[in-house]
């Protein structure tokens, strides 16, 4: 299920520490677990909250940007994988 990504990073706010993800190809709920992929760098991460035009909610689905909280940095055009 990693090989097509859920969608890609298309803004981070590193004070924040929160990476805006647009969906692209699925949608995506509190509680999915992800992959965060860049050049050689990647890491993994559930995802705990998630807000849509600074509203909290529980799901997003595709076509939408969604606000999702990431302990690691994660730059503009970083590829999303639900795992």
């Amino acid at each position: 299920m990693e090989d097509k990504p859920l969608g890609k990073v298309v803004h981070y706010f590193d004070k924040a520490m929160v990476a805006v993800v647009r969906l692209n190809s699925g949608g995506l709920k509190v509680g999915d677990s992800l992959k965060f992929a860049k050049d050689n760098r990647e890491f993994y991460q559930s995802v705990e909250s998630m807000q849509i035009d600074h509203k909290a909610v529980n799901a997003a689905k595709k076509g939408e940007e969604a606000a999702v909280k990431v302990s690691q940095p994660a730059k503009e055009g970083t590829l999303v994988y639900k795992i």
